[in-house]
């Protein structure tokens, strides 16, 4: 019926439903479950987790929906997304970002530093569909913990967070020499993007997600949305990488004045960055990143049907690796005394600039947060920031304490905001 949403509509809730549980509340027990498992000083494992039979405890957390087909997230099957938001490659290919060969290992904080939050962090487990959350203070893990039988050892879903990882490999090719500025156009490292509209939009407004190109994220049931990843993930029909972003080729504003979020954007950037650097984003950021902070497992990112990493969806680690992540970031870019970030990246991609206000907390759309360089800014006199991803995925950094909270999830909550708020002022003294 022509009513009827299409498999690739059921894939997404809007953004602003996808935001709504971190903005609402940026203004301002027992175990998780009757089989919690906790080792000394380790993580806690929990086989349940709050209305489990609604996301498939009684079939083993499925994977894959036989009658539908699989596509990302579908927000109308509840019952598939702990199975499916934590064996993502056997659903999609992708390619491995190799680890480390000697992992860096987190130290575990005492038990009388976080037994007085305990309760307050098992409250929150037990009212939200959290797939896994770790709190660290720089090399110290507070709480880690896992629901729905996942461990440890799952690859779980970044959703949307990946594209905060596409900004950091844009800085460190400008870094690099490979891409000579942020003033730079998309056409001046893409030749099939030449005479088109994302072409001739700066590198800056694409990281700010303000080209002024119009793609409609949520117009029509995600519309654009859709037609974009038939063309470029699925490949269904013979457009290419390319031609499926070219496609969109409308100017509604200039480049640099308005933002509107549009998953587009980073993947324009995503071509940027393989015409420039001529090697795959999972290489790279295997060189650059994952193996200098010392990640403990393979990570697998989705690839489009031409083989390119998909810039704005599709990464997958473990949780102590995104932790390692929030880890470097609150660093600003350094890891143990080595620069792997530009630092100059790194403030450019959590600030805005005076003559970027409509960027700043409170201007963008939610209203409570702002928009660096693919990174969502919290509001608040302290400069904290995250990437952000659907359905609950998020790494919180708060630079000044080095507090990270990684959260793995697969609904919204409206209680994350305050509970990284009581985090913050628990323990970022």
């Amino acid at each position: 019926m022509a009513d009827q949403p299409s498999d690739d509509q059921r894939f997404r809730l809007s953004r602003r439903e996808a935001l709504a549980g971190l903005a609402a509340t940026c203004f301002a027990g027992s175990m998780p479950g009757s089989h919690a498992a906790e080792t000394i000083g380790g993580p806690v494992f929990s086989s349940s987790g709050p209305n489990a039979e609604l996301y498939g405890a009684a079939e083993n957390y499925p994977i894959k929906d036989p009658a539908l087909g699989f596509v990302p997230g579908n927000p109308l099957q509840p019952k598939y997304r702990v199975g499916a938001f934590s064996h993502y490659a056997e659903l999609f290919p992708t390619r491995t970002v190799k680890q480390a060969a000697s992992p860096w290992q987190f130290k575990r904080a005492p038990a009388d530093i976080t037994a007085p939050f305990r309760e307050r962090v098992n409250g929150y487990l037990s009212r939200n569909p959290v797939t896994g959350l770790l709190i660290a203070k720089d090399d110290q893990i507070l709480f880690e913990h896992y629901q729905y039988s996942r461990t440890d050892r799952d690859l779980l879903l970044s959703q949307s967070m990946v594209k905060s990882i596409t900004g950091l490999l844009i800085g460190m090719a400008i870094g690099d020499g490979a891409i000579k500025s942020v003033d730079d156009t998309a056409e001046t490292y893409v030749p099939g993007l030449k005479g088109t509209e994302y072409g001739a939009t700066p590198l800056r407004a694409l990281l700010h997600m303000s080209s002024g190109v119009d793609f409609g994220e949520e117009r029509d049931q995600g519309r654009d949305l859709d037609r974009l990843w038939i063309d470029m993930v699925r490949g269904t029909g013979s457009k290419g990488t390319v031609a499926s972003i070219a496609q969109f080729n409308r100017r509604i504003a200039p480049p640099g004045t308005r933002f509107y979020y549009a998953s587009i954007e980073p993947d324009v950037l995503g071509l940027v960055f393989h015409y420039a650097v001529k090697r795959s984003a999972s290489d790279y950021l295997r060189e650059k990143i994952w193996q200098p902070i010392g990640a403990e497992a393979d990570a697998r990112w989705l690839i489009d049907a031409e083989g390119l990493e998909v810039a704005h969806h599709g990464f997958n680690a473990v949780l102590r690796d995104y932790a390692r992540l929030g880890r470097l970031l609150a660093h600003d870019g350094a890891w143990d005394g080595k620069q792997l970030i530009p630092a100059q990246w790194m403030w450019e991609t959590t600030t805005t600039r005076p003559s970027e206000a409509y960027l700043a907390p409170g201007r963008t759309e939610p209203r409570a947060l702002g928009y660096g360089y693919l990174m969502w800014l919290l509001p608040g006199t302290r400069r904290q920031f995250a990437p952000i991803g659907f359905l609950g995925q998020r790494i919180l950094v708060d630079p000044a304490s080095k507090l990270i909270m990684v959260q793995t999830a697969v609904e919204n909550s409206n209680e994350i905001g305050p509970l990284w708020s009581d985090v913050v002022k628990t323990f970022g003294g």
